[in-house]
């Protein structure tokens, strides 16, 4: 029997949700009928929010740390 970690199994979601925001984003782009697109925007939203709820408890347990970003990089992005 396996036992996955909580790490593990957050990693797995967290790379279900790139995968699934991927596969809306096309979806999206590539609706003739506007009211199916708008429902394709509405999913989209939804899973980047579930997305970016798991990016958040992964970074907070330590699982995704983030280095700061030093302020000309900021300056050059921006």
């Amino acid at each position: 029997m396996d036992v996955y970690t909580e790490k593990e199994i957050l990693g797995d979601a967290l790379a279900t949700q790139k995968m699934t925001t991927g596969n809306f984003n096309t979806y999206a782009n590539e609706c003739v009928h506007e009211d199916v697109r708008q429902l394709m925007m509405k999913i989209l939203k939804e899973e980047h929010d579930l997305a970016q709820e798991v990016f958040c408890m992964m970074h907070e347990k330590g699982f995704y740390p983030t280095p700061a970003a030093e302020q000309t990089k900021i300056d050059q992005t921006k």
